[in-house]
């Protein structure tokens, strides 16, 4: 008889502690050079070099920019998701649907506009790149959760869809030309939940 196929959790290993301290180092020196410039303004080249490592190295280690610009923006996302799961309420567990909807949308919209230029970087590295993070997976189930909670007049898992979609970094960029700020959004994508909600 063969033997069956190993699992993917079974085959994977531990980071290496140099391959650890690489990623470290890389992800050091892109936040370093980000904060001094667009992200779209930085090469790799340049991300390498600050961090002391070959080309090669970063490529192996995130692929490509979107990569890169993903990992940068994990660590915040991750914040987030811990607050939605295991926070105070009303972005954590415990407060009605409605409370939970609005503080998290705010939640959501505060990460946007703190880190918009590395979303827009990280949006637009590759066609539907944001659609396919599990970020962006775990934003759309919370909310679709929530909508359904709170009888959503319509598909709750569209709606979220729609609904993260006021997210959009190109979006929120082009409203931040026209002059409009945070608050000015906050307030319609509240507007908007509540009366599709």
């Amino acid at each position: 008889m063969p033997d069956a196929k190993r699992s993917p959790l079974a085959a994977a290993r531990p980071e290496r502690a140099d391959a650890a301290r690489n990623r470290a180092r890389i992800l050091d020196a892109a936040r370093s050079l980000f904060a001094e410039r667009e992200p779209a303004e930085v090469t790799l080249e340049e991300v390498a070099r600050a961090a002391g490592v070959g080309k090669a190295t970063l490529f192996r280690r995130f692929g490509d920019r979107g990569a890169l610009f993903l990992a940068l923006l994990d660590e915040h996302e991750r914040e987030l998701q811990d607050a939605v799961l295991r926070g105070e309420p009303p972005l954590g567990p415990g407060a009605p649907p409605r409370e939970r909807l609005l503080a998290f949308l705010d939640a959501l919209l505060a990460l946007s506009f703190a880190h918009r230029e590395l979303l827009l970087a990280s949006e637009t590295a590759r066609p539907g790149a944001r659609l396919q993070t599990g970020a962006y997976a775990f934003w759309h189930r919370h909310l679709g959760v929530l909508l359904a909670e709170l009888g959503a007049k319509g598909d709750p898992d569209l709606l979220a869809h729609l609904l993260l979609g006021a997210f959009d970094a190109e979006l929120l960029t082009a409203l931040r030309d026209q002059g409009r700020d945070e608050a000015a959004v906050r307030e319609a994508i509240r507007s908007l939940a509540v009366a599709i909600s």
